[in-house]
């Protein structure tokens, strides 16, 4: 019954735009939403291989007409903003009629981590990654890494990757990442966790103590 409902709520939203918040529940990962998002033309534009949580806020604190997003975007609950909401108090204040809304331009091979915020006005990458926590409120040019508040550049990509490459050579469970078909395999998955759990804690997935001391 369970599965009938959520593939109801699912039907409803993908063809008729009822229901969001629901189907929002229904726990659909970052691949489905953003072809969801993409379905129902949410952005002004987007590209393809995207993978966004459903927990960003890109619809509702914003008007996503305004946001373009590239190809091979991952975002995590970041926070993207259009409009400068702090021009309606003092509109109202002082007898004006201003507006404060601008673009947000988010071009090809990006990440964008948990807790990101995203300004009015500012492009990012291409091939850049956004740090979580970080408040961009300026453009981040391509081929770079930036953090903090506001966000400002911390490495370069290319940098990055060489690191970690040379950290990757190293962990014992390289073989079985290297040689994996996609981004993830059910069948490898437990082998890997011994792998993992034993280089981090000295114990594998079933020698574990019990209790951490």
């Amino acid at each position: 019954m369970r599965r009938y409902l959520n593939r109801l709520i699912r039907w409803l939203a993908w063809e008729h735009g009822r229901f969001e918040w629901l189907y929002r529940r229904t726990g659909p990962n970052g691949y489905e939403w953003a072809a969801y998002l993409k379905h129902r033309n949410t952005f002004y534009a987007q590209g393809e291989d995207c993978y966004i949580l459903p927990s960003a806020l890109m619809k509702e604190a914003s008007n996503p007409k305004f946001i373009r997003l590239g190809n091979n975007i991952r975002i995590g609950t970041a926070t993207f903003l259009c409009h400068d909401g702090s021009v309606h108090v003092f509109n109202r204040a002082f007898g004006l009629q201003l507006d404060r809304v601008g673009k947000i331009d988010v071009r090809d091979n990006v990440f964008i981590g948990e807790g990101a915020m995203i300004l009015p006005n500012v492009c990012i990458g291409p091939n850049a990654i956004v740090a979580a926590g970080a408040v961009v409120s300026r453009d981040v040019p391509e081929n770079t890494v930036v953090g903090g508040v506001p966000a400002k550049p911390v490495a370069k990509v290319d940098e990055l990757i060489e690191r970690w490459k040379e950290e990757f050579a190293k962990v014992p469970w390289a073989p079985l990442i290297a040689n994996r078909a996609g981004e993830k395999d059910p069948n490898l998955e437990p082998e890997l966790d011994r792998l993992r759990l034993e280089y981090f804690f000295g114990e594998s997935a079933n020698e574990k103590s019990g209790s951490a001391t």
